[in-house]
C-alpha cells in the first residue's frame, strides 16, 4: 500500500476519469446451517461502521430493525479519513465527546488506531481499500465480510433462533419471498446509478465522465419519484418495508447536505425536487427508530464527505446548509409551500 494513495478515488493515470469501485475482498456467510464455519452466536460478532458511510449506514439500519442490539456489538470509527484511512477516536477526542454511540477505539484490538490494521492482521499483503463495514468474528478472529449487501442479508434471518418473536420473520422480514423479485430487480438499477452513481459523479476526474454519470443518476431519481407516484404506498415495494427502502434510504438522506455541492449532483434537490422520495424519506427517518437519529448521523456525514475529500475539496471546507438537514414530517421548503 506504501506505493497507492487511498485517497486518490479515480487512478490519475486513468485517462477516462471514471471512478470504479473495488470488489469487497472477504465474503464469508453467517450461517445457522448444521456446522457452518460462522455459526450464530450472541456476542461473537462486532461491526466495524462509519456513520458517515452509506454502505455501513445500512447494517446498523438492519441491525436495529431485527432487534440485534444485544447480539452484536458495533464500533464507529472517526468522521475523519485521512491517508491511512478509517481511524479510531483517540482517547482525547473520546473525552471531549464526539456524537453517535460507539464512537470509540477498538474495543478487541487496543492497539490498533485504524481499521487497516486489521486487514493487516489477516493478510500482511492486503493490497486493497480498508472498507466499512467490517462484520468481525471475535472468536476466529477472522474478518467474515466487508460486503455491505451480503452482511445485511445474513441479519434478516440466520440470528432468529435467538431473537424473540417480534423480531423473527416473518414479523420482520426484509426480503420476503413475495417481494423477493422486486427487491433484486430494483436493488440492480438503484446500486449502479444511484448509489453507486453519486460517487461516479463525484469522483469523476474529466468533465465526460462527470456528465455522463450525472444524468443517469438524475434519471434513475426521476424513475424512483414516478413508481413511488404512482403507488403512493408508505414503502417502495407496497406497505412492505424491505431491503430496496434501507437501502435506497442511505443515499437518500445523504443527498440534500452533501451530494448536491459536494458530489456536484445540482441538477436538482430532494426536498424541491422530488416530492415523494422527499415524503417517503421523511417518513423513514420520522417513524421508524432505526432510521432516525440513533443511526444517522449529520455531522459524522457532512465533515467526513467534506474534510476527507481533499482531491474534491482542498480546503475542508463543511457547508453550513442546508439547514435543517431533513425537514419535518410535514414541513416543506417555501417554494414548495406556495404551490
Amino acid at each position: 500500500m506504501a506505493a497507492k494513495n487511498i485517497l486518490n478515488w479515480v487512478d490519475p493515470n486513468d485517462k477516462s476519469g471514471e471512478f470504479k469501485r473495488q470488489t469487497s475482498v472477504f465474503r464469508s456467510f453467517i450461517s445457522a446451517a448444521p456446522g457452518a464455519e460462522f455459526p450464530p452466536e450472541k456476542g461473537r460478532y462486532h461491526l466495524y461502521v462509519s456513520y458517515a458511510c452509506p454502505w455501513a449506514h445500512r447494517t446498523l439500519i438492519v441491525r436495529k430493525l431485527k432487534g440485534l442490539e444485544d447480539i452484536i456489538g458495533y464500533t464507529s470509527v472517526h468522521w475523519h479519513m485521512g491517508e491511512k484511512g478509517w481511524r479510531f477516536a483517540t482517547a482525547e477526542e473520546q473525552k471531549e465527546g464526539l456524537p453517535g454511540d460507539n464512537v470509540t477505539a477498538d474495543p478487541h484490538h487496543p492497539s490498533f488506531t485504524h481499521i487497516r490494521d486489521i486487514y493487516f492482521s489477516q493478510d500482511p499483503n492486503y493490497g486493497g481499500r480498508f472498507t466499512v463495514p467490517t462484520l468481525y468474528d471475535t472468536v476466529a478472529k477472522r474478518i467474515v465480510s466487508n460486503e455491505s449487501s451480503e452482511i445485511i442479508r445474513m441479519l434478516y434471518t440466520e440470528f432468529d433462533a435467538l431473537l424473540p418473536a417480534e423480531y423473527r420473520a416473518p414479523a420482520v422480514d426484509l426480503f420476503p419471498e413475495a417481494l423477493r423479485s422486486g427487491v433484486d430487480e430494483a436493488n440492480a438499477w438503484m446500486y449502479d446509478d444511484i448509489n453507486n452513481g453519486v460517487y461516479k459523479s463525484g469522483f469523476a476526474t474529466t468533465q465526460a465522465a462527470y456528465e455522463a454519470a450525472v444524468t443517469k443518476l438524475f434519471a434513475a431519481l426521476d424513475r424512483a419519484e414516478a413508481h413511488l407516484a404512482s403507488t403512493k404506498a408508505p414503502f417502495y415495494l407496497g406497505d412492505c418495508l424491505t431491503e430496496v427502502d434501507v437501502r435506497l434510504y442511505t443515499t437518500i438522506v445523504r443527498f440534500d447536505p452533501v451530494y448536491v455541492q459536494h458530489f456536484k449532483c445540482n441538477v436538482r434537490d430532494i426536498r424541491s425536487g422530488y416530492p415523494y422520495l422527499h415524503a417517503w424519506l421523511r417518513r423513514l427517518y420520522w417513524q421508524n427508530e432505526a432510521f432516525g437519529p440513533a443511526t444517522t448521523q449529520f455531522e459524522h456525514i457532512k465533515r467526513h464527505y467534506t474534510q476527507s475529500h481533499a482531491q474534491i475539496n482542498p480546503k475542508g471546507i463543511t457547508p453550513v446548509g442546508p439547514l435543517p438537514n431533513i425537514l419535518p414530517l410535514e414541513e416543506e421548503v417555501p417554494a414548495v409551500q406556495k404551490l
